[in-house]
């Protein structure tokens, strides 16, 4: 049996670009597409049952975060070696998939990112806004000082893995919210997994999400004590289940908290 590469897509509200997105994802590189609805109030569900997806419903609203878990669960559970995830909201190239999927293929990197930053004039041809691109830019810049990395992004939600990342990061215990992804890049570079990226065009739109200032201040809040949490892990001030290996962690464990004040 051949290696098996799934597609996860976390749902929210995507009624307005879920078609286009799914036609644009290349033809044979995939064998499944799980889409994971978090309870959408616009027509993602029926939109999607008329398309070539596994269609997973929650039957109550369970956060980004908690999205993504089912997604990789799913994944993990069909026998994925290799796991795309992406978005629904057509901010994504999905015609990158098979480059990145080489890229975990060959061992090069074990965690892919989509890089929508290769220059300033690209993405502001995109349409990204100037406080996106400036916050987008100065977090990543900081969180590559503190991870001793070198990437383009670090707020990309394209991402794809080796199925031995989603079996040792210990994801079910992440935040509900979209702190999630930041999480899951801290602990991939603390067990020792090669993280890369791979340039991507910029889709900025009105149909696009996209996060308000405070919840994205509250983001970069929630990102930034994600690394005093994996400090105090490693010095041993401190022990985190956000840095214990998954086969460690009990499955049924809450969801840990974005930051020690304010539970997600």
């Amino acid at each position: 049996m051949g290696e098996r590469t799934i597609i996860v897509m976390p749902a929210y509200n995507a009624a307005n670009t879920l078609e286009r997105i799914l036609n644009d994802i290349p033809e044979g590189c995939c064998d499944e597409v799980i889409l994971v609805d978090d309870c959408s109030s616009d027509a993602t569900v029926e939109i999607a049952r008329r398309l070539p997806v596994t269609l997973i419903q929650h039957e109550r609203n369970l956060g980004y975060g908690g999205n993504q878990r089912t997604c990789y669960r799913e994944a993990l559970a069909r026998g994925a070696d290799y796991v795309v995830m992406l978005h629904p909201d057509y901010q994504y190239d999905a015609r990158v998939i098979p480059a990145a999927v080489d890229i975990l293929r060959h061992g090069i990197c074990d965690v892919v990112l989509g890089n929508r930053i290769r220059t300033r004039r690209e993405a502001r041809a995109g349409g990204m806004p100037w406080s996106k691109y400036l916050s987008n830019r100065g977090l990543t810049l900081i969180e590559n000082v503190l991870s001793g990395q070198n990437l383009g992004e670090w707020h990309s939600g394209f991402r794809a893995y080796r199925r031995e990342v989603l079996e040792t990061v210990p994801f079910e215990v992440n935040s509900d919210n979209f702190v999630f992804d930041s999480q899951f890049l801290v602990q991939s570079v603390h067990f020792g997994f090669k993280v890369g990226d791979l340039p991507i065009p910029v889709r900025y739109f009105d149909e696009a999400s996209s996060i308000e200032f405070l919840s994205a201040s509250r983001y970069a809040i929630h990102t930034l004590w994600t690394f005093v949490v994996w400090f105090a892990h490693r010095s041993g001030l401190r022990r985190s289940p956000l840095f214990t290996p998954r086969s460690d962690v009990r499955p049924d464990a809450p969801a840990a908290p974005a930051d020690p004040s304010q539970s997600t």
